[in-house]
């Protein structure tokens, strides 16, 4: 019988990486030793098997074709295939089909509809937390790419209710596996619109508040009616949200929040007591 041992979530921003040194060196520290935390809880939780949340950022998926959620179940993936990534260490990554087939099979039982895929590249959104947290070794790895990129995206209750499906699939897995979750995304931000580069603080703060204390019905009231207006990179709180789910609405740990403009985003690293 498989175990949920972990849920994480983290935010990706490429600027972490294109443009570190923008920032003052102790807001670079701060962010270093939190992702450092984040690290040293993965690695405390053990998993063998990590499944990854994150949209694609056009490398898998463009608007003619773009599932709403789409589950990796190949044996491998593929690394990071942006050119300013090039210095990630892991140019593949060791999938688990047959755990991310359990989880497509108890999806199904329980009418979601996920797209599938035997190959897939893993960009930045599922590699920055991974790097910044200093993993020197991986567990296996399962993508579940959750569209926040081009409307309709699902809901946030939605991506809630994915959350409680990869817990049911830890637990009703047949062998001996410890599953762990990771978030990647958010908080607030704007790309590529006019307000790109503001980050809306009073958002995070009520939505972590949320995250910490609020039923889960609150939660995703607050952020339906205000992600939006928060910059449409906001929308990867989704992921976080899965994450969420994962734990049952339970045990939010904010590990470190700070609006960094200059990186174009809230900044969150957060955990979940199991």
């Amino acid at each position: 019988m498989g175990t949920l041992v972990g849920s994480f979530a983290a935010l990706h921003g490429p600027l972490l990486v294109r443009h570190w040194d923008v920032v003052e060196a102790p807001v670079r520290a701060a962010m270093a030793n939190a992702f450092r935390e984040l690290g040293a809880a993965i690695r405390r939780a053990q998993p063998d098997v990590l499944v990854i949340v994150s949209p694609d950022h056009w490398v898998n998926f463009f608007i003619d074709n773009y599932p709403a959620v789409c589950i990796g179940v190949g044996d491998t993936h593929g690394g990071p295939p942006e050119p300013w990534m090039s210095a990630f260490p892991f140019k593949e990554f060791a999938g688990h089909p047959t755990f991310a087939s359990h989880l497509a099979t108890t999806a199904m039982a329980a009418g979601f509809e996920p797209s599938l895929s035997h190959r897939l590249k893993l960009d930045h959104g599922f590699c920055i937390p991974l790097w910044k947290a200093e993993l020197q070794s991986l567990p296996a790895i399962v993508p579940l790419i959750v569209n926040s990129i081009e409307p309709p995206l699902p809901s946030f209750r939605r991506c809630y209710a994915w959350g409680r499906l990869i817990a049911e699939a830890a637990t009703s897995y047949p062998d001996a596996l410890r599953v762990a979750v990771l978030g990647s995304g958010g908080l607030s931000h704007s790309i590529g619109e006019p307000t790109m580069g503001q980050v809306d603080e009073t958002f995070d703060r009520g939505c972590l508040q949320r995250f910490a204390s609020a039923t889960p019905d609150a939660l995703c009231d607050y952020l339906e009616s205000g992600a939006q207006a928060a910059g449409n990179g906001s929308a990867e709180i989704r992921n976080w949200m899965v994450a969420h789910g994962a734990a049952g609405g339970r045990g939010f740990e904010l590990l470190h929040y700070r609006a960094v403009p200059q990186w174009y985003v809230g900044a969150g690293i957060a955990s979940w007591t199991m």
